[in-house]
This record gives structure tokens, C-alpha cells and sequence, in this order.
């Protein structure tokens, strides 16, 4: 074990990434850091010398810890490859804010957020998203003699494609099963909506050729105040659209000033009403979503609806993988400083024929 395995991706593939920017003497001092007391934890727990390299043809029964990732879009960037293992039966174990992704999941068979209901069950290996005290506290209370294998592992601290990373390091502890590019074309986000959640949608008095357009954000630079002025710009060039409006209780805000500001019947607010995945649900009916860097575009990528999403620090490449459908927009600092003008040029193109965005580029 070394100390660059808390900056080294732990793969053979280059994948987009800000490392280079991450090794200064501030985040390298965090980093190591972080190593030594992470290294110091597994050995106190007696868990180094189970950790595996590989997952194996005979580790068919596999609970997968995630807890590390903070948000919903970043569970779902983190668990993305799953689709690798659906020739194993997958359990999940996470926190109680991310398991309602999963409910009706086609690769995880059971998902749990009490460490008392998986115990009582029988697993060959245990897949660690990372080597936070947390996860490893988790793992030893759950399975302390069961191998594992690492996610993250000790990787901390430099930003990269998590999508990407989560696929390629999968494929890695398979024994690369498929080849770089196989992965790069497959790598995306997934979500499964059920019957219920579709049914409920399909009862709502929606009209039936809309787009959506995402508002609210938890970050100041990554949450567009100019949606009005957008929305008017799209009624200017079709009076006739349907625009359905979305997003948690952080979008009620600039959710009333345009439902007070455009008092027309083509407009319908579903702002902080529905779940992620019934949310997820009105995306993939929609024509298109508008949105910025976050949870629905994440969702809307795993519907396959084509997306203007707005960057700020990250930019797509970041992001997004080649399957998306994609008409991104970057600022360096801040999403507010993306033009009306350039989103509603990005409209018009990806709403014209022939135009399918990020995957044919």
C-alpha cells in the first residue's frame, strides 16, 4: 500500500479528472491525512488482510455498501456500474435518503438501511464504496470476517467522472471483462421507475408533448435565477409549448415568481410534489430538460431524454459519458453567467430534426 493510491486512479484507463489541479501541498497534506488515519482505522479492525483485488466467478452473493456518496446524483453516479454484476445477485445497504432510488431495481435484489437486516444473510463479498471510517465501521459491525473488495478504496480528494471511474473500476476488479472503449460507450446512470410511480404520473391532467426545466439547486453557482427570462424567450418562439416545472422545496422560491409572472394554461408546476423517481417519470416523457448540474439531470440521462444542462467549475467532461444527449453550456465561475441567449440557441438546436447532442459528437 502507498500513499499514491490516495491520488492514483486505480485503474489502467485515463479517465477526465482534475488531479493535476488537486496536487498542490494543501490538498496533497489532506490527502495524507486522510490515508494514515483511514490505513491506521482497517488495521485496528483487522480488515487489511481481507481485501481483495478481484471480484471472483464464485462471489455470486454481494452486498454493496454505499454510504460515502453525499447526494442522490452522486449515488447514482457511484452505483452506475452495477449493471456489470447482473449476473450476481446484488444487495444494497445505504442511507435511508438514497434506498428510494433503488425500490424496484433491476440488478439490486434487496435494499436495506439498517446494518440488523443484512446481517441475519449469507454473502460471499462485501463491495466498500470507499475507506472511510465510516464504510469500514459499517463493514466490521456488518460482516468483520467477510472479504471485500474497494470501490474508491483509499482515492480521495481529486475530482473526477464519477460515472466513468465507477465503470471502469468495476470492470478492473472484474479482470476487464470488456475493453476501454466498450465501457466508455456503455457508461451511464440508471434508475428504475415502477408501475406505481408510473401509473401515478399517467393520471395526472398533463399534456402529452411538454418540456421540463429544473429549477431550484443546493449551490448558489450551481442555481439559475434567470429561468423567467428563458421561459419567456421559448413562449416568444412557440406561444403553444408545455412547459412543466420541477424541483425540491429549495425551488419554491423562483417556482412562484413564474407561475405570478406567466399566468398561462401551458404552464404546470410540479415543484417539491413528487419523489425523485416519479419525478424521474415526468422527465422521461418530456421532449427535453433544462436544467443545471445535479440530481435530474443525472435522472433525465438515465431516462435517455435529451438535456441543456448548465456547468459551473465542472464542466461536462466531468460529467457526462457518450451515451448522454447532451447540449451543455459551462461557465468557469458561475451558471448565472450563461447567456438567455446562448440556452435558447442550445434549445433551438436540440429540438431541430437530425440533432441528437453529446452522443453522435
Amino acid at each position: 500500500m502507498s500513499f499514491k493510491n490516495s491520488y492514483t486512479l486505480p485503474f489502467r484507463v485515463e479517465i477526465p479528472n482534475y488531479i493535476k489541479e488537486f496536487l498542490d501541498k494543501r490538498s496533497l497534506f489532506k490527502s495524507w491525512f486522510k490515508y494514515i488515519k483511514r490505513f491506521i482505522y482497517i488495521n485496528i479492525k483487522r480488515q487489511h488482510s481481507l481485501e481483495n483485488l478481484r471480484i471472483l466467478d464464485e462471489h455470486q452473493n454481494i452486498l454493496w455498501l454505499n454510504f460515502s456518496a453525499p447526494s442522490l446524483g452522486d449515488s447514482l453516479m457511484d452505483l452506475s456500474s452495477r449493471i456489470l454484476l447482473s449476473d450476481r445477485r446484488i444487495d444494497l445497504l445505504t442511507d435511508q435518503k438514497n434506498a428510494n432510488l433503488y425500490d424496484n431495481d433491476k440488478i439490486f435484489s434487496s435494499v436495506y438501511t439498517k446494518i440488523d437486516d443484512v446481517i441475519k444473510n449469507s454473502y460471499d463479498l462485501v463491495i466498500v464504496d470507499s475507506f472511510s471510517t465510516r464504510s469500514i465501521k459499517i463493514k466490521y459491525q456488518a460482516f468483520p470476517l467477510l472479504p471485500y473488495v474497494g470501490l474508491y478504496g483509499y482515492f480521495n480528494g481529486p475530482e473526477v467522472n464519477r460515472v466513468l471511474y465507477s465503470f471502469h473500476r468495476m470492470n478492473s476488479l472484474l479482470g476487464y471483462i470488456k475493453s476501454e472503449s466498450e465501457i466508455n460507450k456503455i457508461a451511464k446512470c440508471s434508475i428504475a421507475v415502477s408501475i406505481e410511480d408510473q401509473a401515478h404520473i399517467q393520471r395526472l391532467s398533463l399534456p402529452e408533448d411538454y418540456i421540463a426545466i429544473a429549477l431550484g439547486g443546493e449551490w448558489n453557482y450551481r442555481t439559475y435565477d434567470h429561468w423567467p427570462k428563458v421561459i419567456e424567450h421559448l413562449l416568444m418562439e412557440n406561444n403553444q409549448l408545455n412547459i412543466i416545472l420541477l424541483g425540491s422545496n429549495n425551488a419554491n422560491s423562483i417556482n412562484k415568481i413564474i407561475l405570478e409572472n406567466f399566468p398561462t394554461s401551458n404552464i404546470w408546476s410540479c415543484v417539491d410534489k413528487f419523489t425523485f423517481n416519479q419525478t424521474a417519470e415526468l422527465i422521461s416523457n418530456a421532449k427535453l430538460l433544462l436544467c443545471c448540474d445535479g440530481g435530474l439531470m443525472h435522472a433525465a440521462n438515465s431516462v435517455e431524454t435529451k438535456v441543456i444542462p448548465l456547468f459551473a467549475r465542472l464542466d461536462a467532461e466531468m460529467q457526462l459519458t457518450q451515451s448522454c444527449q447532451d447540449f451543455s453550456l459551462f461557465d468557469i465561475a458561475d451558471v448565472n453567467n450563461i447567456s438567455v441567449a446562448d440556452i435558447i440557441r442550445n434549445y433551438l438546436e436540440a429540438t431541430s430534426s437530425g440533432h441528437n447532442g453529446h452522443q453522435d459528437e
